[in-house]
């Protein structure tokens, strides 16, 4: 019965080849889809984490409450003991300090005199120090550079390239940094430029400057001081429960202090609005792709009940010649399931790798933001997830036999007498 089933499949395109090209292409779009909507979250998620806000973020209780003007005048304090006792207590986590700060950077002519000025936005990172290679990846600065290099030695920062286009520069230029002191005072260094970058996140590529921390220090007059000092969990993955957990215990001994420069932990999710739109972006996420997968199951769920409907004909047929309703009805079914299995097959598998192309390759949104605020990579990329392999299966599979199942109950409702008038018709 299994051969006279797959040869009546082969042999009729009808009740082949269309049904299997609509569950392939229902099951395509769900999975890429779903791919799509997750790596969008992720994205702003991972950025958001490795350019601002980290897993975890510790600050002074009055630089957290002004951080908008980037107080430096409230920064920490004794960082160096700070990160020994943060790794002693939670060693699972790597922590890095960070330093930010405001500007305006100078570049002179043969002459001494300005020939371009700018405002900069800077922010120190360890590029020279034993977290460098932490850094650096969470950051994807060696991948960033467009001209020169890395820095190798003190006094060597990185521009963005479209900044160091506007001021006309070049890696090798020397550029004069003028700023304001952890105190309050004037300060200004001259640096050399070392190469440039482009992250593809617009904030950044608009004004940025990096340095090495232990050169901002010097610069800003901030010896062992840090504006804050960031935590991650290993892989770059947010666990909010685990996030939760670790600023409880941090910030215990200090919730009753009234000191404004006790330090304060604080989780990615309650940061930037970060909370708001996770929970949002879930939820949203969620219903979105449950209502397609409903969508495209209905439809699915419409083509076999058409194709069921269509074949009372040759149901007529079957029962003239002796076959009972019930082995009818459970041939149908089976036949939706290999209808539905190779087109959900095929669909996964197109739909996976058209996922993964993207993963590789990208899409650049970058023109279509150009003037965005999102500390986001523009260059997004989809990612292959174990849900790719099987979220296809839902409508492709189960739609697909539902529908079957739902037509062929005509069968039983309907007399063999009337079978037969509709074959005869």
């Amino acid at each position: 019965m299994i051969r006279f089933l797959v040869k009546g499949l082969l042999r009729d395109r009808s009740r082949l080849l269309f049904p299997i090209i609509i569950v392939t292409i229902g099951v395509l779009l769900t999975v890429f889809l779903h791919a799509w909507i997750g790596s969008l979250m992720s994205d702003i998620i991972r950025s958001s984490a490795a350019f601002s806000t980290g897993h975890v973020r510790i600050l002074t209780k009055a630089y957290a409450e002004n951080e908008d003007q980037i107080p430096n005048d409230l920064a920490l304090l004794d960082v160096s003991e700070q990160l020994q006792r943060l790794q002693r207590a939670f060693p699972e986590m790597n922590w890095a300090c960070r330093i930010r700060f405001g500007g305006l950077l100078d570049i002179a002519d043969e002459s001494g005199e300005t020939q371009a000025q700018g405002p900069t936005f800077g922010m120190a990172v360890d590029l020279l120090a034993d977290n460098r290679a932490a850094e650096m990846g969470r950051l994807n600065i060696a991948t960033a550079v467009v001209r020169g290099h890395l820095p190798t030695r003190s006094g060597e920062i990185l521009i963005s390239d479209e900044f160091a286009s506007r001021l006309g520069i070049e890696p090798g230029d020397q550029a004069t940094f003028l700023g304001s002191t952890m105190h309050g005072s004037m300060t200004m260094g001259n640096f050399t430029i070392a190469g440039t970058l482009r992250f593809g996140v617009p904030p950044m590529d608009k004004a940025a400057l990096i340095m090495d921390v232990a050169d901002a220090q010097m610069l800003l007059d901030m010896h062992d001081a840090a504006g804050e000092i960031l935590g991650y969990f290993p892989h770059a993955i947010y666990d909010h429960s685990r996030a939760a957990a670790i600023a409880a215990a941090f910030n215990e001994p200090y919730s009753h202090s009234q000191d404004e420069f006790d330090p304060v932990m604080l989780t990615l999710k309650q940061q930037n609005g970060l909370g708001d739109y996770i929970d949002m972006a879930e939820g949203f996420a969620g219903i979105l792709v449950t209502v397609f997968i409903i969508a495209m199951s209905i439809v699915l769920w419409n083509a076999g009940l058409l194709g069921g409907l269509r074949r009372y004909g040759e149901i007529g047929v079957r029962l003239a010649i002796g076959e009972y309703k019930g082995h009818i009805y459970r041939s149908m079914i089976a036949e939706s399931m290999v209808i539905g299995l190779v087109g959900s097959i095929i669909g996964t598998a197109v739909g996976s790798a058209l996922v993964y192309y993207i993963q590789v390759h990208g899409i650049d949104f970058s023109s279509m933001f150009e003037n965005s605020g999102l500390m986001m990579n523009m260059q997004v990329r989809t990612r292959v997830t174990a849900q790719t392999f099987y979220l296809g299966f839902i409508p492709g599979l189960f739609a697909t036999v539902l529908g079957t199942m739902l037509a062929g109950i005509g069968i039983y409702r309907r007399k063999t007498a009337q079978l037969f008038k509709e074959f005869e018709g």
